[in-house]
């Protein structure tokens, strides 16, 4: 199956020096894969001449003259940047001449901006940020990363849906574990929020494992793990400074004197392993799940190995019809009746009409 992926080429804290060669690299590991770099021409030219890469049949520029910085307003970003390189390759999704979208830009204005254009799948109230951790046993799909800080449990209960059949989709589980994160695992611990979500996700046919708490994460306890953004988002922040602390305090120690360093030559193959099984770039690229669309959110600092992953992400959705099969279980469960909250647009941003 041929893939379209429009790629936000100025997107993230270094820009083409990263995206252009990523993107050549994805080109040649799948070639069923076709990429529309859009961006600055000038600069896009010049970084393909470097790799000695021009345009092609898989490889096509599409110009946009103007670039959302990573610290920009989502209404400023909306309303004055109707033709930065984000916004266009998200309008190529809506019209259909990519199937997915992948920026390593401002997540904000991203999930504002992809909002805005693809509008969610009906039943589905807002969008949430879904990405892939590692685990002991494995790796662990967890969700809302940061878009919604405060949630209803229906809508827990939607992003449980959509994270089960993504999982499902994609890792070939018929029938995903998923958790709902909490401060404990009894049912009488939590807030309102989460007590309603549970009850909720008791009665879903989902394959629900009950509450989970922020150690078993990373146990692997459950395929899929649920939470609000405001929650999701300080642990995954957590985790990464986390990681961040434990290799730099392995080098510290592996390089404070002579003897260290021999040991350290000595379990160079162990340290290689360990690394890699915590190299946060093998996965990059968070899903932005619940939109009339495929959209892959980059970390900003990703490297030229992280955006391969973020692309090849992208890829697999497409492939596996995750877009499809989300829609097709939200909307079967509201024929059941199991769902409470009604199928509708998203609600409109407050300065759509300025859009």
């Amino acid at each position: 199956m041929n893939t379209v992926i429009a790629v936000d080429a100025m997107g993230g804290d270094h820009g083409p020096a990263v995206t252009v060669p990523a993107c050549l690299d994805f080109l040649a590991a799948d070639p069923a894969a076709h990429l529309l770099l859009v961006g600055l021409a000038e600069p896009l030219r010049r970084e393909l001449a470097r790799h000695r890469a021009s345009e092609n049949d898989r490889l096509q520029i599409v110009v946009a003259t103007q670039v959302v910085g990573m610290d920009e307003d989502v209404r400023s970003a909306i309303r004055t940047k109707k033709d930065s390189s984000m916004r266009v390759a998200i309008d190529l999704v809506k019209e259909g001449r990519a199937q997915a979208c992948v920026s390593a830009g401002n997540t904000g204005a991203l999930m504002g901006t992809a909002k805005f254009v693809l509008k969610t799948l009906p039943g589905i109230e807002r969008p949430a940020i879904c990405a892939v951790l590692p685990t002991r046993s494995g790796q662990v799909y967890a969700l809302d990363l940061g878009a919604n800080a405060d949630c209803t449990p229906e809508q827990l209960l939607q992003f449980a849906i959509m994270g089960s059949t993504l999982v499902a989709a994609v890792e070939g589980k018929a029938r995903p574990t998923v958790g709902l994160l909490n401060i404990g695992s009894e049912e009488i611990k939590g807030n309102t929020v989460v007590k309603e979500a549970g009850e909720l996700l008791k009665k879903s046919p989902l394959n629900f494992y009950g509450n989970v708490e922020g150690n078993d994460i990373y146990k692997g306890t459950t395929d899929v793990v649920v939470c609000d953004g405001f929650v999701g988002n300080v642990f995954l922040k957590t985790s990464e400074g986390l990681a961040k602390m434990m290799g730099d305090f392995l080098k510290e120690e592996y390089t404070r004197g002579v003897l260290s360093k021999l040991a350290a030559a000595v379990s160079y193959g162990v340290i290689k392993r360990f690394r890699r099984r915590l190299d946060h770039r093998r996965y990059n690229g968070a899903a932005l799940l619940g939109l009339r669309g495929i959209v892959v959110k980059s970390h900003g600092s990703a490297d030229r190995l992280a955006f391969r992953t973020a692309l090849a992400r992208a890829a697999s959705e497409i492939t596996h019809g995750v877009n499809d099969r989300i829609g097709q279980e939200i909307t079967r469960l509201h024929e059941l009746g199991l769902l409470a909250a009604k199928p509708a647009e998203a609600a409109k941003p407050a300065d759509e009409a300025a859009a």
